[in-house]
């Protein structure tokens, strides 16, 4: 099993302006999207670690709740040159960074 750390690492990997999901870097770590997902929501606080950037397999902005204040998660991601309606991203496919082919 790998450590958030691990799961950090690869999430200051994403681009400016691109996005994955939690799934995708889950199978490049050889770990399940849930753990994932508890990483992202346990950043510690004045890390540079662009949370923002990891959305469900729909491009579903899931984790906002646990941004402050929520409407933060979509403000980072706007400024980066992505559009978002009602809560998802649009032209997901276009902005998708897949780590197991980007990191080979």
């Amino acid at each position: 099993m790998n450590s958030f750390d691990d799961i950090y690492e690869v999430v200051k990997l994403i681009p400016k302006g691109r996005v994955t999901s939690y799934g995708a870097i889950a199978r490049y770590l050889g770990t399940h999207a849930r753990i994932v997902g508890w990483a992202m929501n346990a950043v510690p606080k004045g890390q540079n670690i662009p949370a923002h950037r990891v959305v469900n397999r729909n491009g579903v902005l899931t984790g906002k709740a646990h941004f402050s204040p929520p409407e933060s998660m979509q403000e980072y991601l706007e400024s980066e040159g992505l559009i978002i309606q009602d809560n998802q991203i649009q032209d997901f496919a276009q902005f998708y960074w897949e780590p197991g082919e980007e990191l080979l």
